[in-house]
């Protein structure tokens, strides 16, 4: 009987890993969202509310750590238990990062706020939608187990750094008509740098959730 209790009690603490790594991944998919929707409405409520989510996730990640430390060191998991909790462990740090990156595009919204725009925001909004897609495909296939689509985030990451060149060229174009405007320039540049990351960061997700599934290692680029 007590055997029995402990592996009910193993299957809801890896119910509970699932569902954690769920809510981070929905969390991180809202801060980019909701970084970049800062930056080009210029809101600073919506930007101090960002720091705030990616301090949770901060929290999120330390929290998922612990249960998943706790999961090798007690349960000695075996094949794909063994396989889901690991990449559980190294897909937070992913997570983590994307939440950290969306907290650096809103420090750049605080200290634009109430500025002109040294060019208009179309990009960066785009970059910004793909990233949240690749995020959620990334998501939807540690749901489902369904990994077909996982390949084509090479395409779409293959898309944004289109787009971060485009904007670096355009941008040093707009600098040398106008060179003071080369701080505006800047901080358009690290946005869409940061948002270049979260995409590679997507990237790494979908690579560790083929793993996951399959056992099979396969780099997404």
């Amino acid at each position: 009987m007590e055997k029995k209790n402990i592996r009910i009690r193993y299957r809801q603490e890896l119910q509970n890993l699932r569902n954690s790594f769920i809510k981070m991944g929905e969390d991180c998919i809202k801060t980019v969202r909701d970084s970049v929707e800062s930056l080009k409405n210029q809101d600073v409520e919506l930007a101090h509310k960002v720091i705030a989510d990616s301090q949770k996730i901060d929290k999120q990640e330390m929290e998922i750590e612990q249960l998943c430390m706790k999961l090798l060191a007690l349960q000695q998991p075996m094949a794909a238990d063994l396989r889901f909790i690991v990449t559980c462990l190294k897909m937070i740090t992913d997570l983590d990062r994307i939440g950290d990156l969306s907290e650096n595009i809103v420090e750049i919204a605080i200290k634009t706020a109430g500025k002109p725009f040294f060019k208009p925001l179309i990009d960066i909004p785009r970059m910004s939608e793909i990233a949240q897609g690749m995020i959620r495909k990334a998501l939807d296939a540690f749901i489902t187990g369904k990994i077909e689509n996982l390949t084509k985030l090479s395409e779409e990451d293959d898309l944004i750094d289109g787009l971060f060149d485009q904007i670096f060229r355009e941008l040093i174009t707009l600098v040398i008509e106008k060179p003071s405007g080369i701080s505006d320039a800047t901080y358009l540049l690290f946005v869409a740098r940061y948002l270049e990351r979260i995409a590679d960061h997507s990237c790494n997700l979908a690579s560790r959730i083929i793993y996951m599934v399959t056992g099979k290692r396969v780099k997404i680029e």
